[in-house]
């Protein structure tokens, strides 16, 4: 494969630079990430991505983005997109969501709210492996908790966000977990330990910080309310296939027709009515889908321009010594789950070399593997475009970017990793 030269990188790579001025820009204008137009802001830079593909015809450029759009991965997350707006709504329109809210409100204190529901769903996704799934199945009760509590919505989101997170990194059936470990031919049990010392300490601190911030709140909360125990079932039924494995979108399909027949059933609606509030929840996504369709498009032209070699080409060339090694490995799934925004499309892009890198300064497999894990992890927890962040603020219906400032796990799970790399903490062999 031929070298790219730094300008042929850099203008390939100049529309993520674009995309991050813009969206600090226009957020320092207005004063507030909630008022980010996410959807204009991927057309500008769609735009000037097929702009750096300048010595194609206009009619391949143009392929080239419609592929990355339609890729296989891609609409296989609109699909969960179309589904949990469905069951989202649906639950809601039938009593679902409240029901469950009230119940979350009896069983936890005020002040554990925050940090129950980011111990939830670290438990979740640890057991199931998957943190979309993990924010599909809890987001809708975390948005009727917003409402009802008056806590920020943005915070609450952020916590289920980051719990998803922790069982991303961690779990043994996670796709994050299977490929770094098979591209680093290592034992999952033994990156599972090496992973586990570096992310505890970050989920820890965050659940200390949650119930500090939780203790001082002092939203009033209604409590020891009635409860309509058969609406519970949508969702103890959702989290119960998810956590045993079944694939997220049978999940989704059998909680929409199971809010069909429970709200029926209770007279809570009709047919009429459930068809309209899931055809309601589909078209609220529609902002979600057209940013994915939008980022996955622009990061294919951006591969193609040769901006995913041109950033392995440079981390690579002046690697000198374990430490900076180890930092290597770290900036090259990191930038590289930037311009994917997949943790485990970047794994896999990147883990032949990073096995390379390992084997030449003497690095465990194990330490490699849980590397490539924790940062492309903690990159994708706090990417506006990736499909985690895009699929709570669709169901919350907030925007991706006002999420951010509040999402401490993947925060401090990249400054645990880093810290890892500087003092050589946990030890391998």
């Amino acid at each position: 494969m031929n070298p790219i030269s730094n300008r042929q990188g850099l203008l390939a790579l100049s529309p993520m630079f674009l995309l991050i001025l813009l969206m600090v820009g226009v957020s320092l204008y207005c004063g507030d990430f909630y008022k980010v137009p996410l959807v204009l802001l991927f057309i500008i830079i769609s735009i000037a991505a097929l702009a750096t593909l300048h010595t194609l015809p206009l009619r391949e450029r143009i392929e080239i983005f419609s592929k990355g759009a339609g890729h296989q991965d891609l609409m296989l997350m609109i699909w969960i997109f179309i589904l949990a707006g469905a069951f989202a709504s649906s639950a809601k329109a039938m009593g679902a969501v409240d029901a469950t809210v009230n119940f979350t409100l009896n069983i936890l204190p005020p002040s554990m709210l925050l940090s129950g529901i980011f111990l939830a769903a670290c438990l979740i996704s640890l057991s199931i492996g998957t943190s979309v799934g993990t924010i599909a199945a809890l987001i809708p009760i975390v948005a009727g908790l917003a409402s009802k509590t008056g806590i920020d919505p943005a915070m609450l989101t952020a916590s289920t966000v980051g719990g998803a997170f922790f069982g991303d990194n961690l779990s043994f059936i996670s796709d994050t977990t299977v490929v770094a470990t098979k591209t680093q031919g290592c034992k999952m049990s033994d990156k599972f330990y090496t992973n586990f010392l570096i992310a505890l300490p970050a989920a820890v601190i965050t659940f200390v910080i949650y119930i500090i911030i939780g203790h001082s709140d002092s939203t009033s909360i209604l409590k020891h309310v009635d409860i309509e125990y058969i609406k519970l079932i949508p969702y103890f039924v959702v989290l119960t296939t998810a956590i045993i494995g079944i694939n997220v979108l049978l999940v989704l399909v059998i909680g929409i027709v199971l809010t069909a027949v429970i709200g029926i059933l209770t007279h809570s609606y009709d047919f009429i009515t459930w068809a309209q509030s899931t055809s309601e929840g589909i078209f609220s996504m529609s902002e979600t889908i057209l940013i994915a369709l939008l980022a996955g498009g622009l990061l294919a032209v951006i591969q193609k321009a040769g901006g995913i070699q041109w950033i392995i080409q440079q981390l690579t060339r002046q690697t000198r010594g374990t430490k900076r090694a180890e930092l290597s490995i770290a900036l090259l799934v990191s930038l590289t789950n930037c311009c994917t925004a997949n943790n485990t499309v970047a794994i896999l892009s990147v883990g032949t070399i990073a096995r390379d890198i390992a084997l030449k300064f003497n690095i465990a497999p194990r330490r490699t593997a849980s590397l490539l894990d924790t940062f492309s992890c903690s990159i994708q927890g706090i990417l506006p475009y990736g499909a985690q962040l895009l699929i709570a603020s669709g169901l919350v219906g907030i925007s991706a970017t006002a999420i951010m400032p509040y999402l401490l796990y993947p925060y401090l799970l990249g400054l645990a990793a880093l810290i890892s790399i500087l003092t050589g903490w946990p030890k391998t062999k």
